[in-house]
């Protein structure tokens, strides 16, 4: 998987299986709990969310990652920002990565907006006096007013996608995740938010889009991976790949089958 002259792999995955222990069933009772003591049977079983995922993103492509609840989208998204290490396989980033991945995410609930904005940037690895130097650029996007200064428990779900938004897009990274972010926020906020969007794109950014929205999927990205069941079932172009999910979507069974 080499590098052409012009563009650099910024994202390459390569046979990732992503695996979870998930428990059976839990005691409720101090005599049931007593009782698993002599049980042989296990309670727990391994649950793989990714199962041997391969593909490249590439500089300045914009990505979306489509399919349905529990296929694997959010998976691929954390372990490209670090939160999940992979069971197995090969993952390579090249490049600041920035994530949108939950609101509230990377946020102290007892700090301040204010507070949060160092915070976050010393997370992706920058400095105190970087992070005050972007201050004033984050405020203005995020127009939080006073309440920036107030404890960010007391935000509502939109506070947290202005700020959060601000600043993942203001520290200028060469990848930008979103996990349905952008449906978070008055409509106002969103056009401030796609035409960031639009910036960062022609700015030749790389971008990954997970979302059940397929109008936005269609708008935004150049190219989609479908995955169904931890198995990356579709890569390609936009209308193909949105096609073959609407598909899924009507028949499984013989989408699956197909693929």
């Amino acid at each position: 998987m080499s590098d052409s002259h012009t563009t650099r792999t910024r994202i390459c995955f390569d046979h990732v299986v992503q695996r979870f222990r998930v428990i059976r069933e839990r005691p409720d009772t101090l005599r049931e709990a007593f009782a698993h003591l002599f049980r042989s049977r296990t309670d727990y079983y391994n649950f793989e969310a990714l199962q041997g995922v391969s593909f490249d993103i590439r500089d300045g492509e914009v990505v979306g990652v489509i399919g349905r609840n529990g296929s694997g989208k959010s998976t691929i998204l954390k372990i490209i920002a670090g939160v999940y290490r992979p069971s197995s396989g090969i993952v390579r980033i090249s490049g600041k990565v920035a994530a949108l991945i939950e609101l509230g995410a990377g946020f102290h609930p007892d700090l301040t907006g204010r507070e949060n904005i160092v915070l976050n940037g010393l997370l992706l690895g920058l400095s105190r006096r970087t992070m005050q130097g972007l201050e004033e650029q984050i405020l203005n996007f995020a127009e939080l007013g006073e309440f920036i200064d107030s404890p960010i428990k007391q935000y509502s779900s939109g506070m947290f996608m202005r700020l959060g938004f601000a600043i993942a897009t203001e520290v200028d990274p060469d990848i930008l995740l979103m996990d349905e972010i952008l449906a978070v926020g008055d409509a106002a906020f969103q056009q401030k938010c796609s035409a960031r969007i639009d910036d960062f794109r022609q700015r030749g950014k790389t971008i990954v889009f997970v979302s059940h929205d397929l109008s936005a999927i269609r708008q935004l990205c150049h190219r989609v991976l479908l995955v169904h069941n931890g198995v990356l079932l579709g890569d390609g172009p936009t209308d193909q790949i949105v096609g073959r999910y609407e598909e899924l979507l009507h028949h499984p069974e013989e989408s699956v089958i197909r693929g």
